[in-house]
């Protein structure tokens, strides 16, 4: 595993003429695999702490941990057995959000206060070509949701006492490019910071962009990217580690063996983007993110073709492993990686 940039710093005191070496230990990640108690693919992570995380899958699945993983304890969400959980926004031990992604009333919003023995329905969509992908929260009540476009028009729908949804009037979005619209790989295409920022990475259009808010999801701008863009190419994840440093991945979606250029970086907010350098796994990434609390910046990004991280905000990639992944989410140094076959890996940096 490579050393820290700053591996070797020596700090010079020339007041008293001593020179004092300090070095920073190499990062070398621990993984652990953990049973997740369900067979299913698993496509979402929520990590609230590096104890409390919840995780959604398809056939209405989900999975919570209080203890860190130790023990995961998994369920079905009553009625919703034919859908695809691919969203998951963890509140806390006890309350949660679920959204299911698909065509028409596939796409729904569910909540649980109880820690997953009950769901309320909130959210059903009425629209048959709208699609929602993925959602976001600032707090426990505070969030918004994103559908592919629909008849010409962005779709966000927004919700700010956490149990009402209602859609943002086409004045305060952008007009979205034909085709436009986000994947749902790993609930990560929509990503919020500190009390009021927000991002969002689109797709299947001749350009990827991505859709900035500036206050908790009121109104968004849109920028474009370099990243890969066509029918079935774009961004599928957002991560920002700051109000200004952040890191869109995506790719061409469904050509495993496919090296092109998949990770694009921004040091302004999102103002403008620059690509970096892909990961060390082949074909598209599904998702990533900064890691909170990490002794030097660090971001981590999945695929089906494996997980790599870096040091650098995206100069470089390290192997993290080479199994195949679809959701990321962390908590301070701890996250957790999840993929087919109920497949849940924890990281420690």
């Amino acid at each position: 595993m490579p050393s820290c940039r700053w591996s070797l710093t020596l700090i010079v005191w020339s007041i008293v003429g001593t020179v004092v070496a300090c070095s920073q230990p190499d990062v070398i990640p621990a993984l652990e695999s953990q049973s997740s108690g369900t067979g299913v693919r698993l496509q979402a992570v929520s990590a609230v702490s590096d104890q409390i995380v919840w995780v959604g899958g398809v056939g209405g699945t989900f999975a919570r941990t209080v203890d860190g993983g130790h023990t995961w304890v998994a369920g079905i969400v009553p009625d919703a057995d034919s859908l695809q959980f691919r969203d998951v926004h963890g509140v806390d031990a006890m309350t949660a959000y679920l959204l299911s992604a698909g065509p028409g009333t596939q796409s729904r919003i569910y909540k649980t206060t109880d820690g997953g023995k009950g769901w309320t329905l909130q959210f059903v969509n009425q629209q048959p070509h709208a699609f929602f992908d993925c959602m976001g929260f600032w707090d426990a009540t505070t969030g918004v949701a994103f559908s592919d476009a629909v008849d010409g028009k962005m779709l966000i729908m927004r919700t700010v006492d956490g149990e009402h949804w209602e859609p943002l009037p086409a004045d305060r979005l952008p007009t979205p490019l034909p085709g436009e619209g986000g994947f749902a790989a790993s609930g990560t295409c929509l990503v919020t910071f500190g009390d009021s920022l927000g991002w969002i990475g689109t797709g299947a259009a001749p350009i990827a962009r991505v859709l900035q808010t500036l206050n908790r999801g009121a109104t968004w701008s849109a920028v474009t990217t370099p990243m890969p863009a066509g029918e079935m190419a774009g961004i599928t994840s957002v991560s920002f580690r700051s109000a200004r440093v952040g890191m869109a991945v995506g790719g061409l979606i469904g050509q495993p063996d496919d090296q092109s250029d998949n990770v694009a970086v921004t040091a302004d907010g999102g103002t403008t983007w620059t690509l970096g350098a892909r990961p060390t796994f082949p074909g598209a990434a599904y998702g990533t993110s900064y890691v909170p609390g990490a002794m030097t910046p660090t971001v981590v990004t999945v695929g089906p073709g494996g997980a790599s991280y870096s040091l650098n905000d995206g100069a470089t990639w390290s192997v993290l492993d080479t199994l195949d992944y679809w959701g990321i989410g962390f908590a301070q140094r701890v996250g957790w990686l999840v993929g087919p076959a109920g497949r849940i890996t924890k990281v420690l940096f």
